[in-house]
């Protein structure tokens, strides 16, 4: 069995879902695929469907009643990873924003560097992004810092959402409790991480937008990320994390 297994959430993503799968499938170190779907209605589960006779023993699908946001979708993955006792467990979109390629990186980075996570970082080395507005690069540019002000860590892309988890990490945060579901996800599950006293590593990616099928960001996300960091850093204050 492999030891690392790859969470793409998907809603209409019928234009990258198979190349995405096989652009995973090509890399020399080997791993699973979890799609969790929430009910596209393009046929996006259906094209996994299809290919699963194709890799029968290494893709797999869960599929939702319906669109229930990002931050479910990672933790229903994550819950059915540890189910079926992978080691490593990996978030990425389904639309090459994030390279396939960089998976291997970062699975160095928590199996031979001992990291507890792995997060591919946009702002390690500067801004390595491509295609977006600037208007959305400073967003995110500046989020990440707004993150360290309000809550000490360390970490240069607080909003990304290409990252390998380690087993014990996702055993210990207590998923039940994750509050929120978009960009502030991704800032929960770091503070969780950080609170725990994990090893936290960031390697340099470029992150490229998407070319086909649309955003799923929304002023919603955006809004919840800005109040759910000051929330965070009450609740951890309380004791109520």
């Amino acid at each position: 069995m492999q030891d690392g297994i790859v969470i793409i959430p998907t809603y209409n993503e019928i234009e990258n879902v198979e190349t995405i799968i096989r652009a995973v499938f090509s890399l020399p170190k080997k791993f699973h695929i979890l799609i969790v779907d929430d009910n596209s209605p393009d046929g996006t589960s259906d094209k996994v469907l299809e290919l699963q006779a194709e890799f029968p023993d290494a893709l797999f699908l869960e599929k939702r009643k319906g669109k229930a946001g990002l931050g479910t979708a990672y933790v229903h993955g994550f819950k059915w990873a540890m189910q079926h006792h992978y080691d490593y467990i990996f978030e990425m979109d389904a639309d090459f924003s994030h390279n396939p390629q960089d998976l291997e990186k970062l699975y160095a980075a928590c199996h031979n560097e001992g990291a507890g996570i792995a997060i591919g970082s946009r702002y390690l080395t500067g801004v390595n992004v491509v295609n977006w507005p600037l208007n959305r690069v400073l967003m995110s540019y500046f989020a990440s810092i707004y993150v360290k002000m309000i809550t000490g860590m360390k970490i240069h892309d607080a909003t990304a959402g290409f990252i390998c988890y380690r087993r014990e990490v996702l055993e210990t945060i207590q998923l039940d409790k994750i509050k929120f579901t978009g960009y502030a996800f991704q800032i929960e599950m770091k503070y969780r991480t950080f609170i725990n006293n994990f090893k936290i590593t960031e390697v340099p990616i470029i992150f490229t937008d998407r070319t086909k099928g649309e955003s799923k960001m929304s002023n919603a996300i955006i809004k919840e990320a800005i109040f759910g960091v000051i929330m965070l850093r009450v609740r951890k204050i309380f004791n109520r994390l």
